[in-house]
């Protein structure tokens, strides 16, 4: 008579949905740190995007500021990374921010209180979704670690990166069909405190002014979908690898 085989288990629907949702947060938590690593590419995307010009048009505009326009490239893309920076130390030194123009010879303050009460609204909620990418990297770990020792085995890493990312694109098709400045509108109205400012004109701020907000976050979101699936590729990976066991010869 045959002895009983130990053979794994495959992890049931609960188990994926878990995995699934941990790893969407833990990519997109590995994907912003890595674009916040790299000023979230504005150096990169300044031409691209046309900011250069952009500032060319409207800084002179600004009903608030003036000289902007008579900053360089490398002051704004420095101004850029430290706003991005104070955004992740809760927006400290906001309001500390000046702008000079190309011999060095300070012109003002860079930002608004408006502003600032924005970009401290932003690093709140930065924090907070910061938090909750650890959580789930913290989830999702523990979790592949349950699973290799029940004896519990997931699908093929491809299986599972292919049905997510079926969910990912089909999400930003609705996005598209929506479109996305109303989808960026709507998300403000319900994430931001009403009573805080938070749609700047250009010509009232240097901030919109400098981001050619939104179109730069748009050019931003896309780099960081195409960088969370890469690393949700590497997450499944190591889930389907850690959690993978070989079947017992037959005796």
């Amino acid at each position: 008579m045959r002895p009983p085989t130990n053979r794994p288990g495959t992890a049931g629907p609960l188990h994926l949905l878990v995995l699934v949702a941990a790893g969407l947060l833990a990519a997109l938590y590995l994907a912003w740190r890595t674009l916040a690593a790299v000023d979230f590419l504005y150096p990169v995307l300044y031409e691209p995007a046309g900011i250069g010009a952009h500032i060319d048009l409207y800084g002179p505009k600004n009903r608030y500021k003036r000289g902007f326009a008579e900053t360089t490239r490398a002051e704004r893309e420095a101004l850029f990374s430290e706003i991005a920076r104070s955004i992740r130390n809760h927006g400290r030194g906001l309001e500390s921010l000046t702008y000079h123009d190309r011999n060095g010879r300070e012109l003002g303050v860079l930002l608004r209180s408006p502003e600032i009460i924005h970009l401290r609204d932003v690093a709140t909620l930065v924090h907070r979704l910061e938090i909750s990418g650890l959580m789930a990297l913290a989830v999702l770990a523990f979790h592949v670690v349950f699973l290799r020792r029940r004896g519990l085995r997931l699908p093929g890493a491809g299986r599972m990166f292919f049905l997510t990312t079926g969910a990912v694109l089909l999400s930003a098709a609705l996005v598209l069909v929506s479109g996305p400045r109303r989808v960026f509108y709507a998300l403000h109205e319900q994430v931001f405190p009403p009573d805080n400012q938070w749609f700047f004109f250009y010509q009232d701020s240097l901030m919109s002014t400098m981001m050619k907000a939104p179109f730069l976050f748009g050019y931003i979101a896309v780099a960081l979908v195409v960088l969370a699936l890469i690393y949700l590729w590497i997450l499944f990976l190591l889930a389907s690898a850690v959690t993978a066991r070989q079947s017992p010869p037959p005796p």
